[in-house]
């Protein structure tokens, strides 16, 4: 039961990160994981991306992969809706890989200091 919660504590501090990456960028699991102290957990933030299912107020379609991959589309309701959510922002995405990634990633360690 304690790591549970634990678990829901850490989930938690993710959304907060996740909440505020603006409209029309992205950011990493990695990222994600290093702005909150735990730079090897990005599996974890993945997790928490998971389980966040469909929570209107956490923009989980703008956390990818490290390489600008699509890696979590397969937890998204319908085929395409990452892709369509992130197009709707004006991200372009070609073969699940997002166009001009270094540009639009927004890292929490420098923007949120």
């Amino acid at each position: 039961m304690g790591v549970k919660k634990e678990n829901d504590n850490f989930f938690e501090r993710v959304y907060e990160v996740a909440k505020l990456i603006p409209y029309g960028r992205v950011t990493s699991y990695g990222a994600i994981a290093k702005s909150l102290g735990a730079a090897r957990s990005a599996r974890m933030v993945g997790w928490a991306m998971n389980a966040c299912g469909g929570r209107e107020d956490v923009p989980a379609h703008r956390v990818v992969n490290r390489k600008g991959i699509l890696s979590g589309k397969h937890h998204f309701q319908g085929t395409n809706l990452m892709q369509q959510l992130l197009e709707s922002e004006g991200v372009e995405v070609i073969d699940n890989q997002i166009i001009d990634f270094e540009k639009l990633f927004w890292d929490p360690m420098k923007e949120l200091e």
